[in-house]
């Protein structure tokens, strides 16, 4: 018996992907049909498709009338159309509130750890490749997540960040098309184990030992990249280390992102009392992982976002 869009509206409330894909894919014409009244034929047409899919993964808690499901998915797209046609723009439409927010909303992962979806989205987000997780996690989940940021630290044009992050949100939507009825393992104790190695490097890294963790967990042929900087190896990173700390200077980890084989750790940098100016105040540390080790870190200083 086909299952009605309420029952798959408590089903997706409760955690279930399958059942939104479900529900997603009934409702898919519909939704194409408004974005098509506003926008016309074309590739922003089809953005908005996606984009509401991904809205969707986040705020389907919010649908108060699961009756009503097909009116709400509509009307996500006619808003994120029309801003389209307000605010003209080369880079993917109306990116999903559950990424982004003012201020004194919770931060990206604990708006992610809220999601019903979250297990599911953190799987999904592996299934990438590596340069489109990259991007995504630089653009949703660190400071450094203006487009011209994570062109700096990735090295590569904005028009790249710009194709990849909607590579990535098309692969999401996709995702959710096909319903994937597979389970997925609890991020939290991964995420959990994440921060505790964080903090060990960090405090080791204080303690005078940060030398020792690069012998053991960097490769032997890691590259350190600091973009427009310089660029070297295991040395490098761990000379830097021990000039800022004969100059006083201290890190304290504030936030880590992680999926796959890509690790960014942010540091807020504590410069000496009796020199204030003495460094930036915060340093991105974007991992790149082979089996576990640090095949590549670049070294980033985030600029802070105008408010």
């Amino acid at each position: 018996m086909t299952q009605s869009d309420a029952e798959l509206v408590v089903l997706a409330q409760a955690g279930d992907a399958a059942a939104l894909g479900v529900l997603l894919a009934r409702h898919e014409a519909g939704m194409r049909a408004v974005a098509l009244s506003v926008l016309g034929y074309g590739p922003d047409a089809e953005d908005a498709v996606q984009d509401t899919m991904v809205v969707a993964l986040r705020r389907i808690g919010e649908v108060r009338d699961p009756n009503a499901v097909g009116s709400w998915l509509r009307a996500i797209v006619r808003n994120t159309s029309r801003t389209t046609l307000r605010k003209p723009r080369a880079v993917p439409v109306a990116e999903p509130e559950w990424f982004t927010g003012p201020a004194d909303s919770p931060t990206p992962e604990e708006a992610l750890d809220r999601a019903v979806m979250r297990d599911w989205v953190w799987h999904s987000l592996e299934q990438l490749s590596e340069p489109d997780r990259l991007v995504t996690l630089l653009r949703y989940f660190s400071d450094a997540s203006s487009y011209e940021q994570i062109a700096a630290v990735c090295g590569v044009p904005v028009g790249t960040v710009r194709s990849r992050l909607n590579h990535a949100r098309r692969a999401l939507a996709g995702g959710l098309r096909a319903a994937a009825t597979t389970a997925h393992a609890d991020v939290a104790a991964a995420n959990d184990a994440r921060w505790r190695e964080g903090r060990d490097v960090i405090a080791t890294a204080m303690g005078g030992g940060f030398e020792r963790v690069v012998r053991e967990s960097w490769w032997p042929n890691a590259e350190m990249i600091v973009p427009g900087g310089p660029r070297g190896g295991r040395d490098l990173a761990i000379s830097g280390m021990n000039r800022d700390l004969t100059a006083g200077v201290r890190q304290r980890l504030r936030n880590v992102a992680a999926s796959g084989d890509v690790l960014i750790w942010e540091t807020d940098l504590i410069s000496p009392p009796d020199d204030p100016e003495h460094c930036p105040p915060a340093a991105l540390w974007l991992q790149v992982l082979r089996e576990g080790r640090v095949r590549q870190l670049t070294l980033f200083h985030p600029v802070p976002a105008l408010v």
